[in-house]
């Protein structure tokens, strides 16, 4: 079946470019070597997740539990968790994890490090613990190397835990001073850091600048999005995933609306501001200006030809993981011919 046969609004995923992709960042980490994990927040797909195992990655990061549960229960062993994880079912529900593979997490404070040596140590089972550190990005992370050699020396003795070293988000200009400070107060109290986990799609090809770093994450790289398009991370050939949409109306000559609205396209802005809620690939002067619950409202105003009532046009979103998260399944073709749905196993999954 080709693309143009399917009903609208539908996400599609070009395999070809999801291949090129992968085969692009795991050739850097390999040419720098460092070790690659990539995020699954992005596309939520087990196969996919395979596909960058078999191509080098180590592993995988998850951002929540509920995605951990689906990738380890479709056969990936290597988990990384970079979001902290507090409340005892959650320590549960990661402790259950651990026991059937490799497991390790992230996290900035003494609270979430005890209450998951608990869970741990309560079913005999063991996982690794990352110190998160801000370097730069001010969301979270310990603030000084001083609080990263303490937390590191809590989890080193705590029952269940293994410190296994560092990890920030993203890679910034001052990451590596930062991370060397961090670096250098921990082996001073006797203990060694094994790895340090940075990364981010917008600074992808940037790690291997900084020493310190021995393993990169990054999600987006995959699908590529009209962020990616703007930071110069991925090309416009190269971004996977497209939302294919309707004309449903023409009310005026400037004015179109289309079969995808807040709940078919992510409402994340990107540069420069006023640039719109997606790239409309026919029609790249046009503006999908606003977006209700199944419309996008679009401004054809500055372009030389408009479509009609019925047309089909395909739409890069601004930002393609919280798309994602929006579709029970997607498309996947090669060269515009449909190869199947593949359904968005970890979709939802935000606890």
């Amino acid at each position: 079946m080709d693309l143009s046969a399917l009903d609208t609004p539908v996400a599609t995923v070009d395999l070809d470019a999801v291949e090129r992709n992968i085969a692009r960042l795991q050739g850097y980490c390999d040419e720098h070597a460092l070790a690659f994990r990539p995020h699954i927040k992005t596309h939520k797909l087990p196969a996919i997740a395979h596909l960058q195992v078999r191509a080098g990655a180590v592993g995988i990061t998850c951002q929540k539990l509920g995605e951990a549960e689906v990738m380890q229960a479709a056969g990936i062993r290597d988990i990384l968790l970079t979001f902290p994880l507090l409340g005892p079912g959650k320590a549960e529900r990661f402790a259950a994890l651990a026991r059937e593979g490799e497991l390790s997490v992230a996290a900035d404070s003494a609270v979430v490090a005890r209450g998951l040596s608990r869970a741990l140590a309560g079913s005999g089972s063991e996982a690794g613990f990352l110190v998160e550190c801000d370097t730069g990005f001010a969301r979270t992370g310990v603030q000084t190397p001083q609080e990263a050699a303490e937390l590191a020396e809590l989890v080193a003795a705590l029952p269940g835990l293994r410190f296994d070293g560092l990890m920030t988000y993203p890679t910034l200009p001052g990451t590596g001073p930062a991370l060397r400070a961090a670096i250098d107060e921990i082996r001073a109290r006797g203990l060694e850091v094994g790895t340090v986990s940075a990364g981010g799609t917008p600074t992808l090809f940037t790690n291997h600048e900084v020493p310190e770093v021995t393993e990169v994450r990054a999600g987006t790289y995959l699908y590529g999005d009209r962020a990616c398009i703007a930071n110069g991370s991925v090309p416009l050939a190269d971004c996977a995933l497209r939302v294919r949409a309707t004309v449903v109306s023409r009310p005026t000559a400037d004015r179109g609306i289309l079969d995808c609205g807040s709940k078919a396209l992510t409402s994340d802005p990107v540069e420069p501001s006023g640039s719109g809620h997606g790239l409309i690939v026919e029609y790249p002067d046009a503006i999908v200006y606003a977006l209700s619950e199944e419309h996008g409202h679009v401004d054809f105003g500055s372009c030389d030809e408009r479509p009609e009532v019925g047309e089909v046009v395909t739409l890069v979103p601004n930002h393609a993981c919280g798309c994602t998260n929006l579709y029970d399944d997607v498309a996947v073709h090669r060269g515009g011919r449909l190869v199947g749905f593949w359904p968005v196993a970890a979709r939802g999954k935000v606890r």
